[in-house]
Parts: C-alpha cells; sequence; structure tokens
C-alpha cells in the first residue's frame, strides 16, 4: 500500500509539471500572447532551416542570419551604388586616356566610334568632358559659346547645367566649383557659383556641329574652354587638350567583385556624408567606411561576390524586363523611357521609384533636369527599345527594321543609335557611327516622308543607305532621340513603329 500511494504522488507531482510547461498554469503577471509575436522553434526558409530554444537562435541559425543579411545588403548596395561607381569609372576612364582632372580637357575631335566604352553615347556631336576634384580647393571651369550639358557631382546628383541650359546661357562664361564646406573667400563676381556636396564632379558638355563643319567645332572649344585652380586665376596656365576619338579606353564600372572596390574608392575621396545616412550605414554594413580599410574576410568576400551577380541580374532584369508598366512610353508599343512622370529625380508624388532609378543609372550617363523639362523646340527627348514588335530580345543575326513616320517631330534632328547589351556603349562593328541620323545627306524616304531604318548583319537590297549594321551573336538596343523635340512628342499624336523583325 505504501509503495501504491508513492506511485500516486509521482503521478501527480509530474502531472502538475507537465501542466505548467503546458501553460496550464499562468504566472501571476501574465499577458495574451498572440502566435504573430512569437518565434517557432523550426522554421524552413529558402536559406535553411532556421531554430530556435523558445526564441533564442542555435549557432547555425545566426550564422544563417547573418550570411542571408550581408548577402542582400551586398545586393542592395550595388543598385544603391552604380551612381557612385559610374562617375568614379568615368574619371577614372578619362584619366587613363590622358584627361587628367582639374587640368585637361577631352574632345571627341573626330566624334565617337565603339573603340571608346562609355554608357550610350551619341555620335553626332562633338563630346567634351573632363572631372573635378575639390579636395585642393575651388576650381575654375570656362565654358565656350553654345554648347550644352550637365555637370554631375559624385553620386551622379545634378549640380548645374552649362550652356544653353545653364546660368550662362549659351554665351559662355566662368563656373566656379566649391568645395563642400568650404570656409575660404570666393570672389564676389565674375562667376557663376556650383557648390556640389562632393569633391569630384564630372563635366561634359555637346559642341554641336553645323554644316558638317565638325572642325569648326572642336576649335570653337579649344579657343574658348579652360580649367584651373582659382588660386591661379589671376594668370591662368593654358588648358591642354586630349583628342580622345578613336581611343581604346573604358569608362563603365564593374559588374563583378571589383564593384566594391569601386564604391570605397567613392566613399574615401568624399565627404562622410555625401550621402544620405541610412546609405552610408548600407554601404558601411558591408565593410565600406570612410576612414577604413576595405579588406573582407574570405566568407564575406564570398558574399559579396555573389551578391554583385545578383544586383548586376536585378539591375539587367530592370532594364531588359520592366516590371513598372509606367516606363512604356506607349501602351502598345516596346519603346520605354525610365523619366516616369517627366521626373529627373524619378519621383512619383512622394515615391522613389527605385527600380526605375537603379535601371536608368546602369544603362545610361548624364542626368539634368534638361532632359524631363524640354518644351517643344527646345531640348531633347528619348526612347528605347530593348525587344522587337512581338516581344523579343533583339537579335544581331536577324534583320528588323524600325519605321518613323512623317513628319518627325524634332526641329533640329532626330538619331537611331544602337548599343551592345553588354557593355551598353556603342555596338561594335564595322560601321563608326553605330547608327544612323537625319543629317545623314543620302537618307532614303518613302513617298510620304517617313524613313524606314534597317537593322542586321547585311544591308537589305535596295536599303543600303539606311542600314545600321548588328552582329551574329550580339544582342543589342537602339535608342530613339529627337533634338527639339516638338508637340507630337509629347501629346503622343506621333509613334515611331515598333522594331519589326523582316526575316
Amino acid at each position: 500500500m505504501k509503495h501504491g500511494r508513492s506511485l500516486i504522488v509521482a503521478a501527480t507531482l509530474a502531472a502538475a509539471s507537465w501542466s505548467v510547461a503546458q501553460g496550464a498554469e499562468s504566472p501571476k503577471y501574465s499577458a495574451k500572447v498572440p502566435p504573430s509575436v512569437e518565434t517557432p522553434d523550426t522554421f524552413k526558409t529558402r536559406v535553411g532551416t532556421l531554430k530556435f530554444k523558445d526564441g533564442a537562435p542555435d549557432a547555425k541559425t545566426a550564422e544563417l542570419a547573418y550570411d542571408q543579411l550581408d548577402y542582400s545588403r551586398g545586393i542592395e548596395a550595388f543598385l544603391q551604388g552604380i551612381p557612385a561607381t559610374s562617375i568614379y569609372a568615368a574619371c577614372r576612364g578619362l584619366d587613363e586616356a590622358g584627361v587628367k582632372e582639374n587640368k585637361v580637357f577631352g574632345v571627341t575631335e573626330e566624334l565617337m566610334d565603339a573603340r571608346s566604352l562609355f554608357l550610350t553615347p551619341n555620335t553626332t556631336t562633338v563630346y567634351v568632358f573632363t572631372c573635378v576634384n575639390l579636395n585642393d580647393g575651388p576650381i575654375v571651369v570656362e565654358i565656350p559659346p553654345g554648347v550644352l550639358g550637365p555637370v554631375d557631382d559624385a553620386y551622379f546628383r545634378w549640380v548645374t547645367d552649362v550652356g544653353l541650359t545653364g546660368p550662362d546661357q549659351g554665351r559662355g562664361g566662368r563656373y566656379l566649383f566649391v568645395p563642400p564646406e568650404y570656409k575660404g573667400e570666393l570672389p564676389p563676381f565674375g562667376f557663376f557659383v556650383a557648390k556640389p556636396k562632393t569633391n569630384r564632379s564630372i563635366i561634359f558638355f555637346r559642341a554641336f556641329v553645323r554644316d558638317g563643319d565638325i572642325a569648326a567645332a572642336v576649335k570653337g572649344v579649344k579657343e574658348n574652354a579652360r580649367i584651373y585652380p582659382l588660386a591661379a586665376a589671376q594668370n591662368p596656365p593654358e588648358t591642354p587638350f586630349v583628342d580622345t576619338s578613336g581611343k581604346q579606353f573604358n569608362t563603365i564600372s564593374a559588374n563583378n567583385f571589383d564593384f566594391y572596390k569601386e564604391l570605397d574608392a567613392v566613399v574615401q575621396n568624399e565627404p562622410a556624408d555625401f550621402v544620405s545616412p541610412e546609405t552610408v550605414g548600407l554601404f558601411a554594413a558591408i565593410g565600406i567606411k570612410k576612414g577604413q580599410s576595405f579588406e573582407p574576410n574570405a566568407r564575406l568576400k564570398n558574399i559579396l561576390t555573389e551578391a554583385v551577380a545578383v544586383g548586376n541580374a536585378a539591375a539587367r532584369s530592370l532594364l531588359w524586363a520592366p516590371r513598372d508598366k509606367r516606363v512604356a512610353v506607349y501602351p502598345d508599343r516596346q519603346w520605354i523611357n525610365p523619366f516616369v512622370g517627366g521626373s529627373y529625380l524619378f519621383l512619383d508624388g512622394a515615391e522613389r521609384m527605385l527600380d526605375v532609378e537603379a535601371s536608368f543609372f546602369y544603362y545610361a550617363t548624364g542626368i539634368t533636369p534638361a532632359m524631363t523639362e524640354a518644351r517643344p523646340g527646345t531640348g531633347s527627348a528619348y526612347a528605347g527599345a530593348f525587344r522587337d514588335a512581338k516581344g523579343q530580345y533583339l537579335d544581331g543575326s536577324k534583320t528588323y527594321k524600325i519605321t518613323l513616320p512623317a513628319p518627325v517631330p524634332a526641329k533640329a534632328f532626330w538619331a537611331l543609335t544602337v548599343y551592345s547589351n553588354q557593355t551598353r556603349s556603342l555596338l561594335e562593328t564595322d560601321q563608326k557611327t553605330a547608327g544612323l541620323d537625319s543629317l545623314a545627306k543620302d537618307l532614303e524616304t518613302g513617298s510620304d516622308g517617313s524613313v524606314t531604318v534597317w537593322f542586321g548583319p547585311k544591308p537589305p537590297k535596295g536599303h543600303e543607305r539606311n542600314w545600321i549594321q548588328t552582329v551574329p551573336g550580339k544582342g543589342w538596343n537602339v535608342l530613339l532621340r529627337l533634338y527639339g523635340p516638338l508637340e507630337p512628342w509629347f501629346d503622343k499624336s506621333w509613334k515611331p513603329g515598333d522594331v519589326e523583325r523582316v526575316d
């Protein structure tokens, strides 16, 4: 009997313990905890099975979480860092070509061709470019009359325009670029003063070719463009010019781990607050921090190497397969334009359109309000095609055509330029211009004034004058530019034909 009572007591105690464990007896101060705030002991995810002991992660779960955190931040750092590395790569490439910042101008004396790697350049105007770096103080840049172009800072933010849309209004003039937080004295007059948020900025402007006289456009630049420190303004040195036409150099940033090295170089050159605190923190979270060496260990380097590959895939998907339908120029065409709602800041009300912004900076260079605030007869307009009329990617081995109905709404001229899917630079072919424009003297037009442009590895018989060459095995895309777009462009009563495959 005694033995039986012992068994009953033991069983009772066990039951009581089980009841407490199951929550049958609540603490005196207890809450009604909803299941949504609790963490389950295990949860299967794409990164592995997460395990917890009453909410505390085990060692493997913490490892998985940190790997995923670094990976996702690496992807976002790529997408957020593209504007910075794009400016860095452009200035680095120009430096390698002999265009030294603060000292030298580069000029395309024989226009641009595919031997120089630039994001989406045109081949119809003379380009002039240089970089300024304000680490040693203010820099003066003298701008020639009659040019057009922007100045963008080290994060590709617009600083000012020069020339026709700038404060000199096309008359030319002296621009003074002042470092962030500069405390020294500045001249009271005689300069258009610009105060970038960063030390480095890129300046590039177009000198327009009139009546086919490229040499005259170049001469006008060389006679009037200068760059020198403010300290030398009383006796400025001669400014050298480098002809970059035909030079082989690269101004496009990396799509592999080297991207993060480029981003680190930007962070080290700029003020600690050159971007928002959130973006500074994003870069710092993967080891890119002002005043600190970027030396990721093997684990982090492997993670970032994969992250940049996925970031690159994301940027390309946003461009070639956009999920934001607002980029469509027309509901029944494949043409797209990233300036949704006419905002060069990629704003739709209070919304920053992150996908659209990333795709633009991955594809192109140069940002200015003039790109989106054009009025009929002024500025320029853009539309890009990455797919044919049936939604297929453009194949360099096939033949296509685009028809531009008459009259094309461009006061000055229009141009179609073909770019490589890989580099987003001019497609490498045996044609120097990689495109066609309305300034061509022997352009073939239809009886109604329309123009059909042909694309393919060989010219279609009878259409040789309107042919743009492509390359088998190479993907391509095309950009339509209207210089001085007219009202039918703005009200969309004029539509370019889609890229139509004809073989």
